[in-house]
C-alpha cells in the first residue's frame, strides 16, 4: 500500500525560481492572513505593497518584514524589481488596475472573482493577452489539500469515471467580517460558491447546464442570496451538487465533499470551515475497487486552505513564466468558472436551467 500511496503527490507544483519580485496591491485581512503566510513559507519574494490606506501598508509592511510601501500603484509597477503584481481589492476596482499593470508589462494574479460584471472580466483576459503578459486568477481552493488530493485519485484511475460529486456547507456566517459583500446585489455564489464551483470544474469538467435556487434565512436584512442549491448537469451521466447555507444557527454544522466513480468513493471535509477563520486540517478517505477492494483509506493531511493553500496561484504563476505555458488558472479558464457564476444568477432569475453557453459578453 505504501508505494501507491506515495504516488499521491497534492502538494503544489514549485518554480525554479522563487525570487521573482512581488508587488502586492491591498493590504486587507485576506492579504494579512492568506497570501503574506504561505508566500513566506513558501519562499517567495515580497518587494513591495501599497495600499489606499498607507497607514494599514505601513503597518502590514513592519508586521511581515516587507521592505518597502509605495505611495501608489504607479509607483510600484514602475519598479523595476517587480516583475508579479498580486492584486487584492474588490472585484469592481481590478480592471482599471490591471490595465494599468498589463501597460507596465508585469504579470498579475488578480483577486477572485476577478470581476463582477462578465464583460469586465472579458475585458481584463483579452487586456493581458494583447501586452502578451500572464494574468492568473486567485482560485486557491484547487489547492486545498483535500481538494488536491482528491484530484491525483481521479487522474490514476483509483475511483474510476466520476459518476457523482457533492459539496455541501452548513456552517453560521459572521457577515460583520463582510459588511461590503452582505450589503451587495449578489452574496453567496459570486463571493463564496465561486470556490466550489471553480473547484468542481477542476476536479470534474465544465458543465453543459446548472440550475440554482437561492434564498435568505429567516430575520435576514439582505435582499441576495445566502443559502443556495446548486445542481449541474453534464452531457453524460454525471451530476454535479452543491448545497451552502450560511445561516446554519445550530451546532450540527458540517463542511463535506464527496465524489463518487464507477470504481470507487472519495470523501473528506473541509476543515477550514470548522471553526472558522481558526479552522483544522481537512480529512480524506477513499475506497477502491481497483486498489486495495472494500479497504477505506484514511491518509493524514497537515495543511489548511487559509494560508496554505495560497502557494499554488502564485507558485503556477511562476512556473508558467518559467516554461512558457499558461498558470491553471488563467484568465482564459476564470471565464468559464464566470460563465457559472452568472448562469447561476439568470438561473436564479429565471427560474430555469442555465446553459454555461448563455452567458457572454452582452448577453
Amino acid at each position: 500500500m505504501s508505494d501507491l500511496l506515495a504516488a499521491i503527490d497534492y502538494r503544489p507544483r514549485l518554480p525554479q525560481r522563487r525570487d521573482r519580485g512581488i508587488g502586492l496591491v491591498g493590504a486587507g485581512g485576506i492579504v494579512q492572513y492568506g497570501h503574506l503566510p504561505a508566500y513566506k513559507q513558501a519562499g517567495f519574494n515580497v518587494v513591495g505593497i501599497t495600499d489606499l490606506n498607507l497607514d494599514r501598508a505601513h503597518r502590514v509592511a513592519a508586521e511581515h518584514g516587507i521592505p518597502r510601501v509605495f505611495d501608489d500603484l504607479d509607483a510600484l509597477i514602475e519598479d523595476d524589481a517587480i516583475e508579479i503584481v498580486d492584486i487584492a481589492v474588490y472585484p469592481w476596482e481590478q480592471l482599471s488596475i490591471i490595465e494599468r499593470v498589463c501597460v507596465a508589462k508585469r504579470h498579475s494574479l488578480c483577486q477572485k472573482p476577478l470581476s463582477d460584471r462578465y464583460e469586465d472580466a472579458v475585458r481584463a483576459v483579452n487586456v493581458a493577452h494583447a501586452a502578451d503578459v500572464k494574468l492568473a486568477v486567485n482560485q486557491q481552493m484547487r489547492w486545498d489539500a483535500g481538494i488536491r488530493y482528491s484530484k491525483v485519485l481521479i487522474e490514476q484511475g483509483w475511483i474510476g469515471t466520476p459518476t457523482y460529486a457533492s459539496i455541501q456547507v452548513h456552517t453560521q456566517t459572521d457577515w460583520s467580517l463582510w459588511p461590503w459583500i452582505y450589503d451587495g446585489e449578489r452574496i453567496e455564489v459570486l463571493f463564496h460558491s465561486i470556490h466550489y464551483l471553480d473547484s468542481l470544474r477542476y476536479l470534474l469538467g465544465d458543465p453543459e447546464r446548472v440550475f440554482v435556487s437561492g434564498s435568505r434565512s429567516p430575520g435576514e436584512t439582505t435582499h441576495a442570496e445566502t443559502r443556495t442549491i446548486t445542481i449541474w448537469e453534464y452531457p453524460t451521466e454525471l451530476r454535479a451538487l452543491v448545497d451552502v447555507n450560511h445561516g446554519t444557527w445550530h451546532d450540527d454544522r458540517y463542511a463535506t465533499f464527496r465524489i463518487e466513480g464507477t470504481d470507487g468513493v472519495v470523501k473528506g471535509t473541509i476543515g477550514l470551515l470548522y471553526d472558522y477563520p481558526k479552522g483544522r486540517p481537512d480529512t480524506i478517505e477513499f475506497w477502491s475497487t481497483k486498489h486495495y477492494p472494500h479497504t477505506w483509506i484514511r491518509p493524514t493531511l497537515e495543511s489548511l486552505w487559509i494560508p496554505d493553500a495560497f502557494a499554488g496561484p502564485m507558485a503556477s504563476l511562476m512556473c508558467s513564466i518559467e516554461d512558457g505555458g499558461a498558470p491553471e488558472t488563467n484568465g482564459a479558464d476564470n471565464l468559464v468558472t464566470l460563465q457559472a457564476v452568472f448562469a447561476a444568477y439568470r438561473s436564479m432569475a429565471e427560474g430555469r436551467a442555465v446553459a454555461l453557453a448563455e452567458i457572454s459578453e452582452g448577453h
